[in-house]
């Protein structure tokens, strides 16, 4: 997200328009965790492609009074994305440590991207960008009123 130099120019011109950035932070957080919670629904990554599914071992051992869902055992996982926002920046995340297991993938388990279109560079897809970039254009627009 901050190599977006979309992103940048809104943040610098809204910065200049509003003393605190903290209300168009929380709706960017707000906005980036209920996409994220789709992809649990979905079962697809931020850039629309389908996770990979289990592996036999995984099927097998998996607890009949789960969900049934990739990624979704006991909603333990989702029931941990959160959202904290100040008037700098917001963090979306997981407070379950094995979510970076999944959002990397391991040597034994397929990439399951949550919140980054490439986990390497920590990019954001072009959706989301797209709906940080709307979110910040409406407060823009507020703001001159």
């Amino acid at each position: 997200l901050i190599g977006n130099q979309s992103v940048l120019q809104r943040l610098e011109q809204l910065s200049r328009r509003m003393n605190d950035l903290r209300p168009a932070m929380t709706a960017i957080g707000a906005k980036l965790k209920s996409r994220i919670s789709w992809r649990f629904e979905t079962e697809t990554d931020p850039d629309g492609h389908p996770w990979g599914g289990w592996s036999p071992k995984t099927e097998a051992s998996y607890p009949k009074d789960g969900n049934r869902r990739i990624l979704d055992r006991y909603s333990d996982m989702l029931n941990s994305l959160s959202s904290q926002a100040d008037g700098n920046e917001v963090t979306v995340g997981f407070g379950q440590p094995y979510a970076a297991y999944h959002e990397f993938g391991t040597t034994k388990m397929p990439r399951r991207g949550l919140l980054f279109a490439d986990p390497k560079t920590r990019m954001l897809s072009s959706d989301d960008e797209r709906t940080v970039l709307e979110i910040l254009d409406r407060f823009l627009r507020d703001a001159v009123r």
